[in-house]
């Protein structure tokens, strides 16, 4: 199997993704992954959410754009270094994703320098080499693979800092006993008692939910759409078709945990 992830080499995304198969192919923006899926029926392997800094944003995104589905989700533990080729003491500018940005935004901010987002933590490695006197903040394989020496490692906030990834897909998983679903609701209105209206039926049937997070819906100002992770448990297929009947659902596919949850 050949899976669609977000490159170059070095991500964190390629080193789950090495975990999962040996045949990987690699774009450079999480939206490409979620086009390449759709256009060549291979899964793809995107990051969802982070315990530090909560939901990818271009992700979140590519669930609301493409239709495509969650077949699994697996976690990874995130440590970033900070390297340079220079001194600490020499360097005026970081540059970092915003994700990384927000997961080590306490030691960033005791450095006191100015950062600049790039689009990924190989974006940053490649910012670094061009710029004397910047830093980077890597993963160690990007740091190793990249020839920049890392002055500092474990700069995250958390020392339990994990990433939650997804695997997607052109079809939807055929899982007979899933451990959890996602959708996106849509109710396209803000009104009093709209988020009381749409958990009700979870809470009626007894379904726990994991994660619930909103998103601009993209028409207006103020007009929302919200992402849903609930167990399958109790009668949550009821809950679900309760929702279906007063607003709009994306069903984003039932699924399992593939290894670990270090938060269990």
């Amino acid at each position: 199997m050949t899976l669609i992830t977000l490159g170059p080499e070095g991500t964190f995304s390629h080193d789950l993704a090495l975990m999962i198969d040996t045949e990987i192919n690699l774009v450079p923006t999480i939206g490409r992954v979620f086009s390449k899926v759709l256009m060549t029926g291979i899964p793809g392997l995107v990051p969802l959410e982070n315990s530090e800094a909560g939901g990818v944003i271009a992700t979140m995104d590519g669930l609301m754009q493409y239709s495509v589905f969650i077949s699994e989700e697996r976690y990874l533990k995130i440590h970033h270094m900070l390297a340079s080729d220079s001194s600490l003491d020499r360097i005026s500018v970081i540059f970092a994703h915003p994700q990384s940005h927000d997961q080590c935004s306490k030691y960033i901010d005791e450095l006191g320098l100015p950062v600049i987002h790039t689009e990924s933590n190989a974006a940053s490695a490649l910012a670094q080499k061009k710029r004397p006197g910047s830093a980077a903040i890597l993963s160690q394989t990007l740091a190793d693979s990249s020839g920049i020496p890392v002055l500092k490692r474990n700069i995250e906030n958390n020392q339990d800092n994990i990433t939650r990834f997804i695997v997607i897909r052109k079809e939807p998983s055929m899982e007979n006993n899933p451990e959890k679903c996602s959708i996106i609701v849509d109710p396209g209105e803000n009104r009093a008692g709209l988020l009381y209206d749409l958990l009700s039926p979870f809470k009626e049937t007894g379904v726990n939910l994991t994660r619930i997070e909103s998103r601009p819906s993209k028409r207006c100002m103020g007009n929302y759409v919200f992402f849903i992770d609930l167990q399958c448990e109790g009668a949550w297929k009821e809950a679900v078709d309760r929702i279906c009947a007063i607003t709009r659902v994306k069903h984003l596919g039932c699924y399992h945990l593939t290894g670990d949850n270090p938060c269990r």
